[in-house]
């Protein structure tokens, strides 16, 4: 007998690259809305989270019956960790692994733009203006990653690689660490950032980091410093974030995450010049669905095989440990 699979957030199994290898083993069900994923949990083993950002599953929660493991395919698993999956017994795992290097190169890129002046570079281009200006080096200026999982380490691996001192925050204290030497641990989050020249916050999103950073944080940074969120926009107090740039408290932010997406037209974040707004694309790169769909087809191996999957996050803390 095929195990039968819930894809959530897919029309059509042609739009997973891939799928196609394991018909032969598995019924496949598309779920577009919510009484589509209502029907398919119904006698579904397994759900396939191909929309990391919808909300249906909760709402389709009380349809499952045989439902044994979840995989979600991105890294953050915030949307589905309401408290009735919580405290089920179906095992959930994600995407771990798939967007280090395109975000890391994200924010590498960011944080040259901001140094470089390059949206500025483009505005006197636009308007054909010559202002010749001065602008800084990042070689010898430090940066503090706040978030020390695998995305957080391709980061600290590739700014170290140009020259930066790299630190780490993480939710406990540690030495030794091969990318960061020593972490640190949440609760020197507002010490480490006096000496920060940029700070990244990858946090995934959990009660704990919910608001991690407010004006007391923005306030306790350098006026030189920026700040690149490319975690989760819910960790960011977004009007703290914008009263410390028009009080210039901290000089610039890159933001590809926000508290609500997408950022609304008349949100002020559009039009400050010392910020770079992007929509929530720092993970996404040509070939990302088929490298997805790869990590589920190989777990979905191992589950055939009683084998242990990959990427089981723990339900409790919000993340794959």
């Amino acid at each position: 007998m095929k195990t039968k699979i819930a894809i959530q957030g897919a029309a059509s199994i042609s739009e997973i690259p891939g799928i196609d290898a394991i018909t032969n083993q598995a019924e496949l069900m598309c779920a577009n809305d919510t009484q589509q994923l209502r029907e398919a949990l119904d006698d579904a083993e397994i759900l396939l989270g191909w929309d990391f950002k919808a909300g249906s599953l909760r709402d389709a929660w009380n349809s499952t019956k045989t439902l044994r493991w979840i995989h979600w395919c991105g890294a953050g698993v915030d949307a589905v960790l309401f408290p009735e999956l919580r405290d089920s017994d179906v095992v959930l795992t994600n995407s771990r692994g798939v967007f280090d290097q395109a975000m890391a190169e994200y924010v590498l890129g960011l944080i040259i733009a901001m140094t470089k002046q390059f949206p500025q570079t483009l505005e006197f281009q636009r308007q054909r203006q010559w202002q010749h200006r001065f602008t800084e080096c990042i070689s010898g200026r430090t940066a503090l990653i706040v978030g020390v999982g695998s995305i957080g380490r391709t980061i600290a691996r590739l700014l170290s690689a140009v020259g930066l001192n790299v630190g780490g925050i993480g939710t406990r204290a540690r030495d030794g660490d091969p990318d960061f030497g020593a972490i640190r641990g949440v609760d020197d989050l507002d010490a480490l950032l006096l000496g920060a020249d940029y700070v990244i916050n990858i946090v995934p999103l959990t009660p704990d980091t919910t608001h991690l950073f407010g004006a007391k944080q923005f306030k306790a940074m350098k006026s030189t410093a920026r700040f690149v969120n490319v975690g989760r926009g819910a960790s960011v107090d977004e009007t703290a974030l914008i009263a410390a740039l028009n009080n210039d408290d901290i000089a610039g932010a890159a933001l590809d995450v926000f508290e609500v997406e997408p950022l609304p037209e008349s949100g002020p974040l559009w039009t400050m010049p010392n910020v770079i707004v992007s929509p929530h694309m720092s993970g996404d790169f040509d070939g990302h669905l088929a490298e997805l769909a790869r990590i589920f087809i190989d777990n979905f191996k191992r589950y055939q095989s009683d084998e242990p999957l990959i990427n089981v996050v723990d339900k409790k803390l919000g993340y794959v440990v």
